[in-house]
């Protein structure tokens, strides 16, 4: 799919509010071949709105999966951002967007290559 968006002259770029060493460690064992940009301390996703935070009970079941969320962001806030996809257009105008809180429903990909296509 990455190959098809660059077809298209776009580019895909995700944000994470892990910090530097953590974000790079994800990028390689994840071997991501796309742009990773880091959000520290979730001012991009504050800015949109879609930040959270884990209730006590959702600490504790990361903690129990060897998550550790405090070393990943550089802090103790236990704040994630709600998993987003944005198509911007060349303009910085927002042409798509889809947020859902429950993190297993993205924006299916041919809907992202639909909308890049109905910028050309």
């Amino acid at each position: 799919m990455l190959d098809e968006i660059q077809a298209l002259g776009a580019s895909l770029i995700a944000i994470t509010p892990e910090v530097p060493e953590k974000a790079a460690e994800t990028a390689s064992k994840n071997q991501i071949a796309f742009t990773l940009l880091i959000d520290s301390h979730n001012e991009v996703a504050r800015h949109f709105g879609i930040v959270f935070q884990l209730p006590p009970d959702l600490r504790e079941f990361y903690c129990s999966l060897g998550i550790d969320l405090p070393s990943a962001n550089g802090n103790q806030s236990y704040e994630l951002p709600l998993p987003a996809t944005y198509i911007v257009a060349p303009d910085g105008i927002i042409h798509a967007r889809h947020v859902d809180p429950d993190y297993v429903k993205r924006m299916e990909p041919s809907d992202i290559l639909a909308a890049l296509r109905s910028l050309t």
